[in-house]
């Protein structure tokens, strides 16, 4: 997959340890708490640290969204190899400010067809607690249905998957 996309209104770069005040920002929003989890990233320097370790792995891809005219961080995508999961995972998280605007759709969208795309065979799954129903009816609009439900460090999840 490449590092860089641009569609018609955003910029989708790798996530840096310049957007540690961005990244501070978005997982103290309380849909990320509430729907993703707390990550203990108390300041600035802890989203740094954070980051890091992110950026360390090579299973994890975060990709901050940005838009196109201004540059300025709206969300990011996600595609992580999980344990638990056969395949990858694609995941999205944005500001409360830019939440139904359509971003999340263009970018996710923009990430899951280059993935299929660039290996044909591969399935896609994302995940998502059952009463995170925007996340849900985003998942439809993709193209991914309900697989099945999982019990994950005591936590029901809902498994999404392309297509066959």
């Amino acid at each position: 997959m490449k590092n860089t996309y641009v569609t018609a209104r955003l910029h989708l770069q790798p996530m840096s340890v310049a957007d540690a005040a961005f990244i501070y920002a978005l997982v103290n929003t309380e849909g990320w708490i509430k729907y993703i989890g707390n990550r203990n990233v108390t300041s600035v320097e802890d989203a740094d640290s954070y980051i890091r370790k992110i950026l360390n792995n090579s299973n994890v891809t975060y990709w901050v969204v940005r838009s196109k005219n201004e540059q300025t961080p709206m969300g990011i995508i996600t595609f992580i190899k999980r344990e638990y999961l056969s395949y990858p995972d694609i995941g999205f998280a944005f500001l409360p400010l830019y939440s139904g605007k359509g971003y999340a759709y263009e970018a996710a969208k923009t990430i899951l067809d280059e993935a299929i795309t660039a290996d044909g065979n591969l399935r896609v799954l994302a995940t998502t607690v059952p009463d995170n129903t925007r996340s849900i009816q985003l998942l439809w609009q993709l193209g991914l249905r309900l697989e099945e439900e999982i019990l994950h460090e005591g936590e029901k999840l809902l498994v999404y998957a392309t297509p066959a």
